[in-house]
């Protein structure tokens, strides 16, 4: 670091010329990036093979349809000529509003699958014409009215998946720009608090070059990653908004070490060396580690979370790179200017954090056991949690759609109509016994095998089985293994439900390699980087407890609904989404780790100097408590702008990352930390000489065993 900060400040012009060539290649990249993502999951599974097949030939029968339920008039059936009459008038006029769109009707199939209680009522399928796309609630709302207006005397309701979805997140933002202002503007208010000077714009700053600098990675990815892997939209949010958070920690911990060696006596230039060698140390350590965390996420073998563990690669690190490079630069040539009007002293402690650390070394036994408890409590939910998606009672939360779904209920067909599964038959002369057979298992309502030419394509054919039970949901009960385990060889079995079935399988294959993979590489790079082994336990193990706390928040919020009504209008979901529990370990654990080489760093710091834990822990709690507090802050907003996305899956990933920054920051760093760490003693730095050879640790300090510590010095008079 020492020879970063010197070539830094030596050349800090070419280096600021090369961040604004960076910069504006990434203002002219950014809009196009989207265009470049792909939607969808990709996975080697029966169900996408599946899905593959049948997009070729039927387009978006793959996706869960719209469905109508048409009532008809008191004392009609739907055997009725009149009847038949009204029901060839709304096919004709869905097909006149989307000639694109497939469609499964009684008046084009005659099956009986499709007819509701007392033969009164039927229902109508309506599937979008491409793969991956959703029956949304403006495209529900055409076809509602369409009916309508082809048939005045039937009773008319829509519903879908992806409409009730859109009513239960209503009133969200769904656009990284807008995420973005309202993260930065909550991280600029933080900042001002913290500097009490102009220097708060130079994180926000720092923050916007480094996310478009990491947009422009992503753009560059695009066109690198396997076409079996592409980058998911998903990975826009992601990027931009822990990128924010991330870059502004990093760059709040180097500004305020400048500070503080400023306040020292430091000139200029030399603060600023002397700020990147003792804070970029850490900065550079946090990136490495967050970075693992993220990276880590390739292991799980499906495409979405892939392409986020290699985007994510480029968070930690951009942000690092920007902290330790442009920063400085930046700080050497203009930071004095800027640091006006210097409302808040710079290079004291804290007095309310060196009271706080008083205090939880005073009573560290009862601080200990208070924070072990709370984090224990919310774990333990975390053992009742639901994989899955939600279920449309859940996602019903008002307006037509919830009105589409009653009316489908009340006229006796099953809410897995919505979620009905596409099986392709390579044979078309086998559709009908292949729905006959499928007919008659108890786990579905019925088969349709429809004979229009749309449903009979180059040999093959469709047969659309209707599940009681939404498939893929806690409640989807063994419908679709009964499906599968019954449809003859060769036959192929996909949907939505089915892929996100084979999801969660193959996601939670995985984990238990990506959490060993993540547990032991983060505990060897602390080991190296603290020079101790009781330490990176202890952080690795409260990382393990802190991230199952966040689980159970989410189980509290998502899956029981605590708190939904009042944070975002709705009811709970009855499940957390497939892929929230792994890619918020992937998240937190990386990025909760900042916050634990911040604040240890600084304990080892006063440790070395007064060879006192007590010492060290109170120097190191008052130097860098409002530091951790605010960067959590920062991150806590950046994350809770992104939960109001209109994406259950975002907003779950994004609520459960915030509620484990926040708790964190607070329970685990500022309370268990300094307590376990106080009682730990001279154990906290213990180092086996054969482990400092075996991973090449060269100790800057002699290694003190146990009972080599000195006296700590008074509580009262210390820090």
């Amino acid at each position: 670091m020492e020879k970063l900060s010197a070539w830094v400040v030596r050349h800090r012009l070419p280096v600021l010329i090369a961040w604004l060539a960076v910069t504006v290649v990434g203002v002219v990249v950014a809009p196009t990036v989207s265009s470049r993502l792909v939607s969808g999951k990709h996975l080697s599974s029966a169900a996408y093979t599946a899905d593959v097949r049948i997009a070729a030939h039927y387009g978006g029968a793959t996706s869960d349809p719209a469905v109508l339920t048409l009532g008809l008039p008191a004392g009609q059936t739907v055997s009725a000529p009149a009847a038949a009459t009204q029901l060839r008038s709304v096919d004709a006029a869905i097909e006149k509003t989307g000639p694109q769109l497939r469609l499964v009707s009684y008046a084009s199939t005659g099956s009986h699958a499709l007819v509701g209680r007392g033969s009164a009522s039927t229902v109508v399928l309506v599937y979008p014409p491409h793969d991956n796309d959703d029956m949304t609630d403006d495209q529900v709302s055409a076809l509602t009215h369409a009916a309508k207006a082809a048939a005045p005397s039937l009773r008319v309701a829509g519903t879908s998946v992806a409409a009730l979805e859109a009513g239960s997140t209503s009133g969200g933002s769904s656009t990284v720009t807008g995420e973005l202002v309202f993260g930065a503007l909550g991280a600029l208010i933080v900042l001002v608090w913290v500097f009490g000077s102009l220097l708060a714009a130079l994180p926000i700053i720092m923050a916007l070059i480094s996310v478009l600098t990491m947009q422009l990675f992503i753009w560059a990815l695009t066109y690198v990653m396997p076409s079996s892997s592409p980058l998911n939209p998903a990975v826009q949010y992601i990027v931009a908004l822990l990128g924010l958070g991330l870059s502004i920690d990093y760059s709040l911990l180097v500004v305020t070490r400048w500070r503080e060696e400023r306040a020292a006596g430091h000139d200029n230039a030399d603060a600023v060396r002397l700020a990147v060698q003792r804070a970029g140390h850490s900065v550079w350590f946090s990136g490495v580690v967050a970075s693992l965390g993220l990276f880590a996420l390739i292991v799980v073998p499906n495409s979405l979370v892939r392409g986020i563990g290699v985007a994510g690669l480029f968070i930690p690190s951009t942000a690092t790179l920007v902290a330790l490079t442009l920063l400085p630069a930046l700080l050497s040539k203009i930071g004095p200017r800027v640091d006006w009007p210097r409302r808040r002293s710079a290079g004291t402690v804290g007095r309310f954090w060196t009271r706080w650390a008083k205090l939880v070394i005073r009573r560290r036994v009862i601080a200990a056991a208070l924070g072990l408890g709370i984090l224990g409590l919310l774990a333990s939910f975390a053992a009742t949690i639901d994989v899955g998606l939600p279920t449309t009672g859940h996602l019903a939360s008002g307006g037509g759609p919830t009105d589409g779904l009653h009316a489908l209920e009340a006229d006796g067909f099953p809410s897995g109509t919505l979620t009905t599964v596409p099986v392709y038959v390579p044979h078309a002369a086998d559709a009908g016994a292949v729905a006959s057979t499928l007919s008659s298992l108890a786990s579905l309502h019925g088969a349709v095998a429809p004979s229009v030419p749309t449903w009979r394509q180059n040999g093959s054919a469709m047969v659309l089985a209707i599940p009681r039970f939404e498939v893929g949901t806690s409640q989807g009960g063994g419908s679709l293994r009964d499906i599968q385990h019954t449809v003859p060889s060769g036959v192929l079995v996909g949907g939505e439900g089915a892929l996100n079935i084979d999801l969660t399988h193959s996601t939670y294959g995985a984990f238990p390699i990506l959490f060993a993979v993540v547990a032991i590489v983060t505990f060897l790079l602390l080991v190296r980087g603290l020079k101790s082994i009781v330490l990176p336990a202890k952080a690795v193990l409260l990382n393990i407890l802190s991230v199952a706390a966040s689980y159970g928040l989410l189980v509290l919020v998502f899956q029981h609904g605590f708190g939904m009504q009042a944070l975002w209008g709705v009811r709970s979901y009855g499940a957390v989404d497939t892929l929230a529990p792994v890619l918020i370990f992937g998240f937190l654990f990386g990025v909760s780790m900042d916050y634990e080489v911040f604040i240890l760093s600084r304990v080892r710091e006063g440790y070395e100097r007064t060879r006192s834990t007590t010492a060290g822990v109170i120097e190191g709690i008052s130097r860098t408590g409002r530091l951790v507090t605010s960067a959590a802050l920062i991150l806590f907003l950046a994350l809770a702008s992104l939960s109001t996305a209109n994406d259950v899956t975002v907003r779950q990933i994004a609520a459960g990352l915030a509620a484990g920054v926040l708790l964190d920051a607070v329970v685990v760093r500022m309370l268990l930390l300094p307590a376990l760490v106080s009682l730990f003693g001279p154990l906290n730095w213990w180092m086996p000489e054969r482990v400092a050879r075996l991973l090449r640790i060269s100790p800057d300090a002699p290694q003190e065993g146990i009972g080599q510590e000195r006296e700590p010095m008074p509580i009262g008079d210390a820090g």
